[in-house]
């Protein structure tokens, strides 16, 4: 391994062009204009919108004769209501692209914008089910460059975004093949802001989107090869970005990973997401956060559909134990060093409101790809073991 960030650089097609490497923001106009955009928006959230870092890309995409405008209003959990009125941001401003820059939430919101600014539909039409997606204009789907500056949900590379319908309360996912975006410019240096606690939360999430991809039913060896790495990087990289945050190589390591997680995720996600998605949109819990409140209890009930791809998990990752057992003592512990939370009630959730978010957890579509089939009675035995700290 090398001890040199800068040789941590690379051009990849996976299937999404990525340019990766510290300083590769500098790229940003060059990305802009292969896409052929001349007049983009960067959709990005408030906090980052008063960094520098946003500053000095517009400034650099203006000097290379790129005026770019500034879209901020995107919250955590992104709502209806922030694409749409991105959507009139973009067409006001006459624009002809969207640079995608920040974190998950960002970057979904801006993708959903790229997407939806030239539709006739309303957005719910094309909610990830069966084939809703054949209903866009495929005409009118705005070009995307995405920068991302966290390390967790990888939508960088994703063909969808996650919005939260405000009369439901439930978060929905908007497909479509062309929202994938065209150009990813994956600069570690960027990351490197980024606190502790966000660190440890956006790591975790990286890491579950790779083990809910590897243990999914399907074949997809492909997803599978790329999953493990990906829990590799995380198992050793993590920690070191939440130590030093200034850590380049860990930094680079971890934006890498999460990445990885949503290329493998093509093959399915399961019943941590069921359960945290429902909590994300009640309570604008943080996404990765409940994620790693969540994985145990769910790795728990899926015990005896896993154990055998588990313990050629942990022989993988190194774990002195090569079982179930194992992982999940490693899981325990891992979850322990990073301060995360062991209990949803920690998180706010609230006994009461279990059956609520358990007939919505049964209902996301992320719920088809857990191991066992889950419904209801399912969701609220998972929750309920959650609240308790209770674990076999």
């Amino acid at each position: 391994m090398t001890n040199d960030a800068s040789a941590l650089t690379g051009n990849w097609n996976f299937p999404t062009a990525v340019r990766f490497g510290v300083g590769r923001i500098a790229e940003l106009a060059d990305a802009c204009k292969a896409l052929g955009m001349k007049r983009p928006l960067l959709i990005t959230d408030p906090g980052l919108a008063a960094l520098p870092m946003v500053a000095e890309a517009i400034k650099a995409n203006e000097t290379a004769a790129m005026p770019t405008g500034l879209f901020s209003n995107v919250q955590p959990n992104p709502v209806s209501q922030n694409v749409e009125d991105g959507i009139k941001a973009f067409r006001d401003g006459d624009h002809d692209g969207v640079i995608a820059f920040g974190g998950g939430s960002a970057l979904d919101a801006a993708k959903v914008v790229a997407f939806m600014a030239g539709q006739t539909r309303p957005m719910w039409d094309f909610e990830d089910i069966g084939d809703n997606w054949t209903r866009a204009d495929e005409t009118s789907i705005a070009p995307i460059v995405a920068v991302p500056t966290t390390s967790g949900t990888g939508s960088e590379v994703g063909r969808a975004g996650v919005i939260t319908n405000e009369e439901t309360h439930t978060k929905k996912v908007i497909f479509h093949p062309m929202m994938m975006p065209g150009i990813v410019i994956s600069d570690p240096a960027l990351t490197v802001g980024l606190p502790p606690h966000i660190t440890a939360a956006t790591g975790m999430d990286a890491f579950i989107h790779c083990f809910e991809a590897l243990c999914a039913p399907g074949y997809h060896p492909m997803a599978e090869g790329v999953a493990v790495e990906g829990m590799r990087l995380v198992k050793d990289w993590l920690p070191v970005a939440v130590e030093d945050g200034s850590n380049l190589i860990a930094r680079a390591n971890m934006l890498c990973a999460a990445s990885m997680g949503a290329t493998a995720f093509q093959k399915g996600l399961g019943a941590i997401h069921s359960l945290a998605h429902p909590v994300g949109a009640v309570y604008d819990t943080h996404h990765g956060l409940a994620n790693a409140v969540f994985m145990p209890y769910v790795m728990d009930f899926n015990r005896d559909a896993i154990s055998k791809r588990m313990k050629r998990l942990a022989r993988y990752l190194g774990l002195k134990n090569s079982s179930f057992d194992g992982v999940m003592e490693w899981t325990l512990e891992f979850r322990k060093s990073l301060d995360i939370p062991h209990t949803a009630r920690e998180i706010g959730v609230e006994e009461s409101r279990l059956d609520e978010l358990a007939e919505m957890a049964a209902l996301d579509p992320t719920a088809s790809g857990n191991p066992i089939k889950v419904g209801p009675a399912d969701m609220k035995k998972m929750y309920e073991a959650a609240m308790e700290g209770r674990i076999g």
